[in-house]
């Protein structure tokens, strides 16, 4: 499948800001399953200087740099994507959950996304709500996949009622939330059973049928969780908020351990005052 993608980001000052420096997740992964075809970001009023490069996780990162002042920021995304991702295994024939936890330290690549992060802290109650998925033995996509269809079923997609801020404990109480929310819920409670999972960002699109109800997540910054099989199978997407396996519909901006890793975008400015933010974003096949 070939999108055309359009993210646009609008910040609205209340007095001008003199300078700033941005740091920008907003450049589609290049990954086996997903091929940047062309991409553009602009910027207004125009950056002073511009640089690119990759992050601790790989993913691509620009950073821009402002010195003159300006009441409003702008940042256009475009890109054209195709997405192709790999079907996941039978999920009968995957690994006993605990096999793969007791593997977990013994991977480089899993062992950081088993290990508490800053947004996401070692929490009880969201393993005590992970743990009746994975009785003794059970294949781990198993024990995934009834995870990811509970959290659906059990939490209300309520914007507003959440900020990125809110702790897991919290998610738990209020059962609502949105895509953060849940995949941080979800991987809060795979790391607290020693499983690696990381979090994943990104976009979803979709279009339902006549008399359809919209997918949850659509034409904004979606997320979703990336869950280690083992050393045979490697990672897995799911995405709670739809309890669905991620497929074609999804287009991968990057991951890491928490949501705090893969911003779409974060700064530093001098001056601004109070402000407003504005975030519009189309996925649309090509």
């Amino acid at each position: 499948m070939i999108w055309q993608l359009r993210h646009m980001t609008t910040y609205a000052y209340g007095t001008p800001v003199d300078m700033a420096t941005h740091m920008l997740h907003l450049s589609p992964r290049h990954l086996p399953w997903q091929r940047v075809i062309s991409e553009s970001i602009n910027s207004a009023p125009a950056p002073a200087h511009v640089s690119q490069g990759v992050d601790h996780f790989g993913n691509r990162v620009t950073w821009i740099f402002i010195d003159r002042p300006h009441d409003r920021f702008e940042v256009e995304s475009r890109a054209e994507i195709e997405v192709q991702f790999p079907a996941p295994p039978h999920a009968h024939q995957t690994m006993a959950w605990e096999k793969v936890a007791s593997q977990a330290m013994h991977d480089a690549e899993a062992a950081e996304f088993a290990l508490p992060s800053p947004m996401l802290q070692e929490s009880l109650p969201a393993r005590d709500y992970a743990a009746p998925s994975f009785p003794p033995g059970r294949p781990i996509l198993e024990a995934l996949l009834e995870l990811n269809g509970r959290i659906n079923r059990d939490f209300a997609f309520r914007a507003g009622v959440t900020s990125i801020n809110t702790t897991v404990e919290q998610v738990l109480q209020n059962r609502a939330g949105v895509c953060q929310d849940f995949s941080q819920l979800m991987i809060s409670g795979l790391r607290g059973l020693g499983i690696p999972a990381r979090y994943a960002s990104g976009y979803i699109r979709t279009r339902p049928p006549p008399g359809g109800i919209k997918r949850r997540g659509a034409d904004q910054s979606h997320a979703w969780v990336s869950a280690w099989l083992g050393p045979g199978y490697g990672w897995v997407d799911l995405d709670p908020t739809n309890d669905v396996i991620v497929s074609d519909e999804h287009v991968v901006l990057g991951w890491g351990r928490d949501f705090g890793d893969v911003s779409p975008l974060r700064g530093v400015i001098l001056g601004g005052g109070r402000h407003s933010l504005t975030v519009a974003v189309d996925l649309e096949p090509a």
